[in-house]
């Protein structure tokens, strides 16, 4: 089931178009990342869910239900722009944000002491926003993000003003309440990010939705049949068939690398007539990187914009 659902959403601010006709499909317990340029939509499609303002055009379902005020209870987001409180002192800014969500006092209360134990916080409870760094302030805008056990997540740039270890930490809780059923959007322009944590992505530019499907999915469908290959020796004679074109080469060491491209047939066959003159160290597809489809795709669609809604 999709625990989110958009159908041919658009929104429009005086006459210019935020998002145009844009649909997707978020399945229960996936991590789906949400890319696209400055200006793309992406904000404005998260206000959308958010239901801090309304489709112009289309319909969101929450689980196959019209989304509406009930479902907010049920959804955690993560801005990009922290908004806590300076000058509240954090204890009782957890407790405010979670009595908002539902919890009662009581409960609020020993989820708030749960996380801070095992963030390694309870120190930093009577301080203020202000006094922290801008890492220890993203990880309680963390906690106040998902104190309510949300069904549905949402992460605007989550890896904000951390550090590596404390960037684990969150990435290592965010892998967590997935295997917990939570469901996750996750807005980032860290690639890196997206190619170890989301299942599917969408990308977005200019309004319009111009990818989407599993990632190892769109990361096949942009491959370009080419390998990297180790041959042992400096010295080779790369006579190759109709077939095969050489891409690339360079000596490294003792060895020989290349980058050949098949232009039909399959891996046995280039392996086969590979391995009748030379010894093979290693073989690997060269898959494309998100952040190569991601250039591509934006560079296809328009470009990018340095302003947005």
């Amino acid at each position: 089931m999709n625990i989110l659902s958009l159908e041919n959403v658009s929104k429009f601010y005086t006459n210019k178009a935020a998002l145009q006709k844009v649909s997707i499909a978020i399945a229960e317990g996936s991590i789906y990342g949400l890319l696209g340029p400055n200006g793309a939509g992406k904000t404005t499609l998260i206000r959308i869910i958010n239901q801090i303002t309304a489709p112009d055009e289309g319909q969101v379902f929450f689980k196959g239900e019209p989304l509406g005020s009930k479902h907010i209870f049920k959804i955690g987001y993560l801005p990009e722009e922290r908004g806590l409180y300076k000058t509240m002192q954090i204890a009782d800014q957890m407790l405010y944000f979670a009595q908002l969500k539902g919890l009662s006092r009581s409960e609020a209360i020993k989820r708030i002491k749960y996380w801070f134990e095992k963030f390694d916080i309870m120190s930093w409870k009577n301080k203020k926003i202000e006094d922290l760094s801008k890492g220890m302030q993203q990880k309680i805008q963390f906690i106040a993000t998902i104190i309510h056990q949300p069904q549905l997540l949402i992460l605007d740039e989550p890896f904000t003003g951390l550090d590596p270890i404390n960037a684990d930490l969150i990435r290592d809780e965010i892998l967590e309440l997935k295997k917990q059923g939570t469901s996750v959007i996750f807005s980032t322009h860290r690639m890196e990010s997206v190619e170890t944590l989301c299942d599917s992505i969408a990308l977005l530019n200019l309004s319009h939705k111009v990818l989407d499907g599993k990632t190892l999915d769109i990361k096949k469908q942009f491959s370009e049949n080419t390998f990297n290959i180790l041959l042992q020796g400096q010295h080779l004679d790369l006579s190759l068939s109709e077939h095969l074109t050489l891409k690339k080469l360079q000596a490294s060491g003792p060895n020989t690398e290349i980058e050949l491209a098949l232009l039909h047939g399959n891996t046995n066959t280039m392996l086969q007539e590979l391995m009748i003159n030379y010894t093979v160290l290693q073989f690997a597809e060269k898959i494309p990187s998100i952040n190569d489809i991601f250039k591509l795709k934006v560079a296809e669609t328009g470009g990018v914009l340095t302003s947005g809604f």
